[in-house]
């Protein structure tokens, strides 16, 4: 949680409601929430890329990251299933955030309407940017999480928590998962999806020469 609050983080500005030693926030528990699915689920993240290339084929570099994620056992050996809830993936973060605030890392802040609380923001404390420098150094392997991040953050960036959210939808599997059962992987779908992008590419290529 700290290593995804840490790379999807944005500046800060005009927050009064923002800690005094907080140097980024993640805004809305939805975001958050999408954001983390991603990152758990390389077949999906896969596959939206490929969407991403459907709409934007002059990015060739969005069917190389696909590939080198499909063509790994990545899909099988990052997988960390997430269960359906009323509005897509879930898992509860209270838990995980009670640590960070408990060590001086991280803070949740909430905007309260007149009834109930309308936004949940995660902000990112100094202290909490120093640990993930620290952890990089003394476990370069954790270094995947922070790039895969990046990824799912360069990817939706400028999208609110229910864009991100509606695109999530757009998969049938993910749609169709049961209300409390965990997300089933897509992963020989998104695998035959590459494989015929690649042989459409190949066979364009070829009539142009």
């Amino acid at each position: 949680m700290l290593l995804l609050i840490y790379t999807a983080a944005k500046e800060i500005e005009e927050d009064r409601a923002a800690p005094p030693d907080a140097v980024g926030v993640v805004r809305t528990q939805v975001r958050l929430q999408k954001l983390d699915f991603w990152v758990r689920y390389p077949d999906y993240l896969a596959n939206e890329l490929l969407n991403e290339y459907d709409q934007h084929p002059d990015s060739p570099g969005l069917v190389d990251e696909a590939e080198r994620i499909l063509a790994s056992r990545e899909p099988d050996l990052r997988r960390f299933p997430m269960l359906r809830g009323r509005f897509g993936a879930f898992e509860q973060l209270d838990n995980a955030m009670s640590v960070l605030v408990e060590k001086g890392l991280a803070r949740k802040r909430q905007r309260v309407g007149e009834k109930r609380v309308i936004q949940h923001n995660y902000y990112l404390l100094d202290k909490g940017c120093a640990t993930v420098d620290e952890l990089l150094i003394q476990a370069p392997a954790l270094a995947w999480y922070v790039e895969r991040t990046r990824t799912v953050a360069n990817l939706v960036d400028g999208l609110g928590g229910t864009d991100i959210k509606e695109r999530q939808y757009l998969q049938r599997d993910y749609a169709d998962t049961p209300i409390g059962s965990y997300i089933p992987p897509i992963t020989a779908q998104a695998r035959q999806r590459l494989a015929f992008i690649r042989s459409a590419t190949m066979a364009g290529a070829e009539v142009t020469q």
